[in-house]
């Protein structure tokens, strides 16, 4: 994850408000032979942000315009992406249609809040490209029956750096934004993508998934239990959000796969794992190793350690299991925060991927491969 710079930050505009933007463009040149440019548009909440156009092309009975996506500071990967509007005179009775140009993605699994077999393209832009074409209509006194093509060049590239494989969004990306702006480093994106994650998992049948605090952690929890990509969770730091949703909308069985530093915060009550919004206390971790029977040496050391790997590596050499306590209580934490409505396990997990420690209420068990198949067991 980028760490977020010093100072104010500049906002930005969504995928859903720049195909909103060319959509406004395109459909008001197919209907008076001019292109609005730069285009203002008005936001959900109110903010009218103005567009200058990339494209601006006419053909017979079609009109094409185009803006650059801008996310402000936010370290969003379609950043400086082409979105792109081809609006087209529908068929009579037809209505408003929306439709997946080159780099936009199709829904190909249930779960999502678009139906399997449409355009990626989330319903609150779907709702402002609607507002304009009707009100465009209203204006030039034309009917409302009209197609909406949203492309976005190298967004099947781009896609792949997204959660879109994961949740069966195939073709590229989505075209998101519930208001329209771009937060700097809010995470919204992140823990929006957490959640239909989960909803991915539910429509799909999948009684156990696994959230996993990063690459390593995902990988050994993969293959341990051998998940295809709809029972992984891109929880990231971001447990929480996870659990949280997961409380609402829940599965069976739940595993968190992840570092030990990042265990010992789940442990201690943290839900943000990122550094930079937790950290861990090591006089508490101090207190656990005396509790575990630590002497007063190794107490002392890891109350004035540096890192958690330093604590790891100190308890492995007296002998003190401390992974299998941080996994006990990480569990607790997450435990109460779902409230019951799933059996929670924590796997700790070394650097290298392997596991070293797992402790779970439920019979996890029951989901691994059979014996023979799996290095882990």
């Amino acid at each position: 994850m980028t760490r977020k710079p010093d100072g104010p930050l500049r906002k930005g505009w969504t995928t859903g408000a720049c195909a909103t933007a060319a959509t406004h463009a395109a459909w008001q040149a197919l209907l008076s032979g001019e292109f609005p440019d730069p285009v203002t548009i008005i936001l959900p909440r109110g903010e009218t942000p103005s567009f200058n156009l990339i494209k601006a092309e006419t053909g017979d009975g079609w009109a094409r315009a185009s803006v650059i996506k801008d996310a402000g500071d936010d370290p969003d990967v379609t950043h400086g992406a082409e979105i792109i509007a081809t609006i087209r005179h529908g068929q009579q009775g037809s209505g408003i249609t929306f439709h997946a140009g080159d780099g936009v993605g199709m829904i190909t699994k249930p779960g999502l809040p678009i139906p399997v077999g449409e355009a990626a393209i989330n319903p609150k832009p779907r709702e402002m490209m609607t507002q304009q074409i009707v009100e465009l209509a209203n204006r030039f006194n034309a009917t409302t029956d009209v197609e909406i093509e949203i492309s976005i060049p190298g967004g099947r590239e781009i896609a792949l750096k997204t959660w879109n494989p994961r949740l069966g969004i195939v073709g590229g990306l989505s075209v998101l934004g519930t208001t329209g702006v771009v937060i700097p480093f809010s995470c919204s994106a992140w823990i929006h993508s957490i959640h239909r994650g989960i909803d991915v998992a539910r429509a799909t049948g999948r009684k156990h998934v696994a959230g996993a605090t990063g690459k390593t952690s995902e990988a050994a929890i993969r293959q341990f239990y051998n998940l295809p990509d709809e029972a992984i969770l891109d929880m990231g730091d971001f447990v929480g959000g996870m659990l949280k949703y997961l409380r609402r909308h829940p599965v069976d069985y739940i595993t968190i796969s992840g570092g030990f530093a990042k265990l010992v915060k789940l442990a201690q009550g943290h839900m943000d794992l990122h550094s930079s919004r937790s950290e861990v206390d090591f006089n508490k971790l101090s207190d656990t190793v005396a509790a575990l029977g630590g002497d007063a040496e190794l107490v002392s050391e890891i109350a004035n350690a540096n890192t958690a790997k330093q604590v790891l590596e100190l308890c492995s050499s007296r002998n003190v299991d401390i992974a299998r306590t941080i996994a006990l209580q990480a569990g607790e934490t997450a435990r109460a925060t779902i409230d019951g409505a799933s059996a929670i396990e924590i796997v700790v997990v070394d650097r290298v991927g392997r596991i070293i420690a797992r402790a779970g209420h439920g019979d996890f068990d029951a989901f691994l491969p059979a014996k023979g198949t799996n290095p882990n067991l």
